[in-house]
């Protein structure tokens, strides 16, 4: 894909799991990356700034030293996030501050500092992350699935307000993904073996989706080649959200 030859990208949450694959989908395709995350990015590759997206003084300082290091800004990747399990009878309302605080307003906060670098490109695209949770009703996920629902009309909301100025706006749907966080949720199962077949036999494609393949997502939502592109979410969740498998025939 030559047009992303020296696209400039700033990937938020980009030092692990879909935001470390993103990085590495950008920087073979010949992308100039720069990561904010809350710790230093192990891929010598990027330009990596340490950041707590729900400050503002700090993100729009971490923006603006991320512009500077790229020589500009293309596209932003809101991918940084966190996860929260439980129903709405579950932890205490802290819990869902933080949750809406880093998913919904970390993203907000990261792309209003980032708008001036992205007025001035010729190719400017957002792309933010949201959740198979934001389309299909899942247990346990209440502040989670608030959140990413959020994400979901968010990005529309963004793509009416800035198509206008040539910014493209769109959103990933991932399913279920097999990064650390993941991992460690299965570690902590009573039997993670059976979990991890559980797990994947839910899956239409009978496996969990690859960090690699959300990334490839991402990086076509960013680039020239989804010109035509704005106020979409691709779902990329193995058909989970799209496909329902017919029942296996009972033994006779």
């Amino acid at each position: 894909m030559s047009d992303i030859q020296d696209l400039k990208v700033v990937i938020t949450g980009g030092a692990a799991g879909i935001g470390a694959a993103t990085a590495a989908e950008f920087l073979t395709q010949g992308a100039r990356v720069a990561v904010l995350d809350l710790t230093e990015s192990p891929d010598e590759g990027v330009a990596s700034f340490v950041c707590d997206i729900t400050d503002e003084g700090a993100t729009r300082a971490a923006i603006a030293a991320a512009a500077e290091a790229l020589d500009g800004i293309d596209a932003i990747v809101n991918n940084a996030g966190i996860g929260a399990q439980g129903t709405v009878e579950d932890g205490d309302l802290d819990l869902w501050r933080k949750v809406l605080d880093v998913n919904v307003v970390g993203m907000a906060c990261v792309t209003r500092a980032a708008l001036p670098y992205l007025r001035a490109s010729d190719r400017a695209a957002v792309v933010n992350m949201s959740s198979i949770v934001a389309l299909v009703g899942l247990v346990q996920r209440a502040a989670y699935a608030a959140s990413k629902g959020a994400v979901l009309a968010l990005t529309k909301a963004m793509a009416a307000d800035h198509v206008g100025e040539g910014i493209r706006v769109n959103c990933v749907a991932p399913g279920t993904v097999g990064t650390e966080w993941v991992g460690r949720l299965l570690a902590n199962a009573a039997d993670p073996v059976a979990e991890r077949a559980a797990l994947e036999g839910r899956q239409p494609m009978g496996r969990l989706v690859a960090p690699e393949d959300v990334a490839k997502a991402v990086v076509f939502l960013a680039s020239p080649a989804s010109g035509s592109v704005t106020g979409t979410c691709l779902s990329v969740d193995g058909g989970t959200s799209g496909i329902q498998l017919p029942r296996p025939t009972p033994a006779t």
